[in-house]
């Protein structure tokens, strides 16, 4: 028995098997990080409609989400979070590639490589992995410099295949799909598109989809009895997903997911320090037990830097103990963390550190540690990252290692260190 993490590969079999229109309220559990609006366990609605294409649910969407707001809340144009959203039609629509160059002047038509397309993020300071294609930078700049320009309702269309696995291609450009998400108050409300019915090509697909996954240490198995049933043949299909809780949260002008679901996911209540200090303090000294010994003799270090740093230049790095307030992964990212810190001055400080490898979030929150706070702010996946936290990072039998310098809790916010 397994936790489902869609429905989708369900519904389609229906399709293959005569269904013409199907649909599914779902309750859906994914191992992901807990933000505002992601959480471990949700509500989907999908459907889909055979000899139907992406324009056809992008109308459906806007009639459905213009009907459910004038019925809920007697009138299209609601407050989000301080900001009037208006949800009459017609709603705007860009292609991906539209929307990057428009808000950053980033042309995706120009790259002529993979290799080119990694450059141009590179000098736009959008990070990508090493061995990014095209679509991922394209993905990646979207993340960066659109999604927070999102606040009106708008639809975002063709995506690249590269992150679209069950995307029919567009015919006029293969290196598209005819993929659409809807976008308000700068987070996505659904994703859709022309299903792909395509069994060899879907193969492909999940074949490459399986291989990435391996090669980061994943496990990964392609669902032979969906290709099976893509071989008897599935008709032309449109295909939507999309969260209620997400539709709840603009329709209630809630600030996070947890606010609009029953029993949220959350982090165990910490028990009081107290008892357990007076334990400590009462036993004696000959019972405390021996600190672990650790076995160092594997560990390598970067060699030392030979060039010397005059005291002066180093001396204006300011160095301070923070408190870590609160931690969430960002979205769409799978490295970065955002960390809102009490460095002492009153005013909450954010950073984004990319150690989500290393860390889960909950595991931060309430730490003491050490960041530079007098760096300029970078912005990092649309958020301004102020500072520096400091990690020890070395290698070990191969693989990296990496330590968030966390320092005694006892140590106020805002400390200096010299």
């Amino acid at each position: 028995m397994y936790l489902r993490i869609e429905t989708e590969l369900y519904l389609k079999r229906l399709i293959v098997g005569g269904f013409e229109k199907v649909y599914e309220v779902g309750r859906i559990f994914r191992n992901e990080g807990m933000d505002t609006r992601h959480n471990p366990e949700f509500t989907t609605i999908e459907l889909y409609q055979a000899y139907a294409d992406y324009h056809d649910i992008m109308d459906l969407v806007e009639e459905l989400y213009v009907y459910v707001t004038q019925k809920v809340c007697g009138t299209l144009k609601i407050q989000y979070q301080g900001k009037e959203i208006d949800m009459s039609s017609p709603w705007a629509r860009m292609t991906m590639a539209e929307a990057v160059k428009k808000y950053s002047g980033i042309d995706f038509d120009a790259w002529q490589s993979d290799e080119q397309a990694r450059e141009d993020c590179l000098a736009h300071g959008v990070h990508v992995e090493k061995d990014a294609v095209k679509g991922e930078c394209l993905e990646a700049c979207f993340d960066e410099f659109v999604e927070p320009n999102l606040i009106q309702p708008t639809f975002i269309m063709d995506y690249p295949v590269a992150i679209s696995p069950l995307a029919k291609r567009k015919k006029d450009n293969p290196e598209l799909t005819e993929r659409f998400e809807a976008f308000a108050c700068c987070f996505e409300l659904c994703n859709a598109f022309s299903e792909l019915n395509d069994p060899i090509d879907q193969r492909a697909r999940f074949e490459r989809q399986a291989l990435l996954k391996r090669a980061q240490g994943g496990h990964a198995d392609i669902d032979e009895d969906f290709i099976a049933a893509l071989e008897y043949g599935m008709p032309p299909t449109g295909g939507l997903g999309f969260g209620v809780d997400r539709l709840v949260m603009l329709l209630t002008d809630s600030a996070s997911i947890r606010d609009v679901l029953l029993f949220p996911t959350m982090k165990p209540l910490d028990k009081p320090d107290a008892p357990r200090a007076a334990q400590v303090t009462q036993k004696p000294a000959a019972q405390v037990e021996p600190a672990e010994k650790i076995d160092f003799s594997k560990v390598q270090i970067e060699p030392l830097f030979e060039e010397f740093v005059d005291f002066d230049t180093f001396s204006k790095s300011d160095f301070r103990a923070v408190k870590v307030k609160a931690c969430e992964a960002v979205p769409k990212s799978k490295k970065l963390l955002k960390f809102v810190l009490d460095d002492g001055t009153g005013t909450d400080r954010v950073i984004l550190s990319g150690i989500h490898d290393y860390y889960e979030p909950e595991m931060l929150v309430g730490k003491t540690c050490i960041a530079i706070v007098n760096l300029p702010p970078r912005k990092m996946m649309g958020i301004d990252s102020c500072g520096m936290l400091i990690s020890a990072l070395h290698q070990e039998e191969g693989e990296e290692r990496l330590n968030l310098l966390m320092v005694d809790d006892r140590i106020p916010a805002g400390a200096k260190l010299y």
